[in-house]
């Protein structure tokens, strides 16, 4: 059930998301409850919870609970060489398109896929990205949902993203000809990238900048780096600086806190919100 305002345990943060994975241990209902009882209004979700309790079902439990959608993760891996996984990643991909547009959800969040290790062609890998995202844009625009492109750290390109800086998603989403293609900002990801303010005014003046992710970057590594994500303010990366440039951009929509790091999903959801929404309130939302 929804839990009313009054109810709730803190008076609310605007524009703060958070996203599923900030908390993938988390039972799902619990994890929407927690969002509630903090008066966080958006979720980012995952197409795991899609498979885990059904498309239907899902829309209902997140409208029971007062919230909506600001993302749906994952759509991409584009970069198969072979034509029948091309066409199935495709396939894949229109169904990802039509879930977010049953969650009501802006936008689907596209992870490109890494190198094909058939034959380790990376500039052949983000061609494919390239071929597939003018394909797939269309589907979407006529769905009235937009595809952001996400560029991951470059140590991820064997196996997750060829597509490493704004201006490489920009580049994909400026060829598809469509205005449904365009980036999502993750500080964990761009944050060391020298280009990034022109790249983020260059997202703006294309009507491109779809979403903007916070997280911070932690060292040391962990075994998997990817959940080397952190709580903003416990790592290296300058939160006011780079809110200032998206809020410069333009850019009035969900900031989402999305962090993949194993001590946060140990943590009690309710716990770990109030964290994210202190740290979000001193350090991101006061430039946004």
């Amino acid at each position: 059930m929804n839990t009313p305002p009054s109810e709730r345990l803190g008076t609310g943060t605007p524009r703060l998301s958070l996203n599923r994975w900030s908390f993938r241990t988390t039972p799902l209902q619990e994890f929407l409850e927690v969002t509630a009882s903090h008066g966080i209004d958006a979720v980012g979700l995952w197409r795991q919870d899609v498979a885990e309790v059904g498309l239907d079902a899902l829309r209902r439990r997140v409208d029971d609970a007062g919230l909506r959608v600001s993302t749906v993760c994952r759509g991409g891996f584009l970069t198969a060489s072979a034509e029948a996984d091309r066409v199935a990643a495709l396939d894949d991909n229109r169904r990802a398109i039509d879930e977010t547009v049953a969650l009501g959800a802006p936008t689907l969040v596209l992870v490109v896929g890494g190198v094909d290790k058939t034959d380790k062609d990376i500039i052949g890998a983000r061609a494919r990205v390239s071929e597939a995202v003018a394909e797939l844009a269309p589907y979407a625009e006529e769905r009235g949902v937009t595809l952001s492109i996400e560029p991951l750290h470059p140590m991820f390109a064997a196996d997750r993203a060829v597509v490493s800086t704004i201006d490489q998603a920009l580049d994909i989403a400026e060829a598809s000809g469509s205005a449904a293609a365009g980036v999502v900002v993750d500080t964990y990801h761009v944050w060391w990238d020298p280009y990034l303010e022109r790249a983020i005014q260059r997202a703006a003046a294309t009507n491109r900048l779809f979403s903007y992710q916070v997280c911070d970057w932690n060292l040391p590594l962990a075994e998997e780096p990817l959940n080397s994500r952190g709580y903003m303010g416990d790592g290296f990366i300058d939160f006011p600086s780079i809110t200032r440039m998206i809020k410069d951009a333009g850019y009035t929509g969900d900031i989402e806190v999305e962090i993949f790091n194993e001590d946060v999903w140990a943590t009690p959801a309710d716990e770990s919100a109030k964290i994210i929404a202190e740290r979000f309130e001193q350090l991101v939302l006061p430039h946004a």
